[in-house]
This record gives C-alpha cells, sequence and structure tokens, in this order.
C-alpha cells in the first residue's frame, strides 16, 4: 500500500493525537506503537519531535503491507470505548484523502480494513450473518488482497486470493447448513457440490425454466474453472502459463459473483423457512 505525503500527514495527526480526536500519544507511547510493526527503536535523549518521528516512521511503512495494519490498528474500535471520540468521522476523513491514493476505509464487522479501488472489478460486501470474527476477518483480508494484488500486478496472487475467498464462503455456509460437515479435504469442486445439493441448485432441476438451469450450470463451471485456474497459473503450484491483467480479473470477478450469489440464495431460503439444515 503506498499512499501520498498529504495522506501520511493526515494519518500522522490521528496517531499522534494532535488532531485532537483520538487519544494523545507521547514520545514513549509513539515508539511503542511503531515497534508493533517492526521497528526496534528506544525512546531517550536525541529523540526527535513527535510529529517528525511519526511522519518518517510512516514514510518507511509506505509501499509495505504493514501501512495496512497501521490503518487498522489505529481505527480498532476498542481503541475509542469509553471515549467521546468519533471513529466513523475518523474514517470519513481518511477516506478524503485516501480517495486520491486509490484506497477506501471499510467496515467489515466491527473492523475497519483497507480496500484499493481497482477498475474493472465486480463489488463484493458478503453478509456474513453468523460468521466469527475469524470467519469474517479471513474473508475481507482475501477480498482485499485480490484487489491489492491485482493493483501491484501480482496476478498469480490475485487468482490464489480469489479461490481461497470463494474456499471460505463455500466453507462457512456448510457450517450453517450441516451440523456435522464433512472434513474438508481441499478439493474445491466437492465442496462446490455439496454447497450445490444443500440450496438446492442442481442444473438438472425440472422445475425450473431452461435459461436457469443453463445459469445454474454455469456456475459449477465457474467453480471447476476456479480450482483449475489455480492450479495451472496461480502462484500455489508451478506455473505452466503466466496469467496476464484481464486473467486475474476475471477469476477474482467469477470467484465474487459466485460468492454473492450463493451468500444471496442462502439467505433467502433461511429467510424464507425453505432452507433444509442437516443433521446427523
Amino acid at each position: 500500500m503506498k499512499v501520498s505525503l498529504q495522506t501520511i500527514k493526515a494519518l500522522g495527526s490521528y496517531i499522534t493525537g494532535d488532531s485532537g480526536k483520538v487519544h494523545y500519544r507521547s514520545g514513549p507511547m509513539l515508539v511503542e506503537f511503531f515497534n508493533q510493526f517492526g521497528f526496534d527503536d528506544t525512546y531517550g535523549r536525541g529523540f526527535p519531535s513527535r510529529w517528525i518521528f511519526t511522519e518518517e516512521k510512516l514514510k518507511e511503512l509506505n509501499g509495505t503491507v504493514k501501512l495496512e495494519e497501521v490503518f487498522k490498528k489505529i481505527l480498532d474500535p476498542r481503541s475509542f470505548l469509553g471515549t467521546d471520540f468519533d471513529v466513523s468521522e475518523i474514517v470519513n476523513e481518511l477516506n478524503s484523502y485516501l480517495k486520491f491514493d486509490g484506497y477506501h476505509l471499510v467496515k467489515r464487522g466491527e473492523f475497519f480494513f483497507v480496500k484499493q479501488l481497482v477498475d474493472g472489478l465486480v463489488d463484493f460486501e458478503p453478509p456474513i450473518n453468523g460468521a466469527t470474527d475469524v470467519d469474517a476477518t479471513f474473508i475481507a483480508e482475501q477480498i482485499e488482497k485480490c484487489q491489492r494484488k491485482i493493483g501491484e500486478n501480482d496476478f498469480d496472487g490475485a487468482i490464489t486470493n480469489a479461490r481461497s475467498m470463494l474456499e471460505a464462503v463455500l466453507l462457512k455456509i456448510e457450517q450453517n447448513v450441516d451440523t456435522t460437515p464433512p472434513k474438508y479435504d481441499g478439493d474445491l469442486v466437492k465442496l462446490y457440490r455439496r454447497i450445490q445439493k444443500h440450496l438446492n441448485l442442481h442444473p438438472k432441476r425440472e422445475d425450473i425454466a431452461t435459461v436457469l438451469r443453463q445459469v445454474l450450470s454455469g456456475l459449477a463451471s465457474v467453480a471447476s474453472g476456479l480450482a483449475g485456474l489455480r492450479n495451472k497459473m496461480s502462484d500455489a503450484h508451478p506455473t505452466s502459463y503466466r496469467p496476464a491483467a484481464h486473467h486475474a480479473k476475471l477469476a477474482v470477478n467469477a470467484s465474487r459473483t459466485l460468492a454473492d450469489f450463493l451468500f444471496e440464495t442462502f439467505e433467502y431460503q433461511k429467510n424464507l423457512g425453505t432452507l433444509k439444515i442437516l443433521k446427523k
């Protein structure tokens, strides 16, 4: 993640507390804060001014994944408990800077994440009802990694994360429809077929129009294609072909579209009362 100097200065004012909208951090507190991100500084004689120290550290982190972690840490809602500070106001102000850098802060569950704005990608905000913080965080992280890696021209990595995201969504749905789900063996196609059965999405259904049966058949092909594409083109295996940007966008968009449809179908059937929960 790489941002402008203007954004660094704005972020720095929230880290130091000089903005007046967060807790004030003294020199020793700033050293402790940044040491969480791999530094090994100590506070003592000759220490620079607080804002100079903060901006220098942010400049060192700029262009790395750790800068995303700084945003997450500074916006951790637990830091605002029992205070009159408004985290949403800070998010809005930071977003006014980040939009010029191609990023946006989004809330997933109770926490905030950095989202990269990449043209040509399908937007997907999963309604992860009943998900644990770990589940929700993992899915959100895979979504953000897909975007970031395409923006960084890491197309192999984007394909890997597209599959991981779909995998997590399928497993989350299965946990909600099967009280004793089988152990996942890494076979994405087999996992999709189990969800297909739970949600009554088999393409050979006689009670729906032919065009819908064709769509359902295409969904199965998406899951199968992602599994195969990852094996051939992603960074998880020795690759026989290097993907280009449009290949990565196809994989990410296909995975997001399928995941969105599955979540919507799951929620629809659950609210309608037609969802069958498998109990053993």
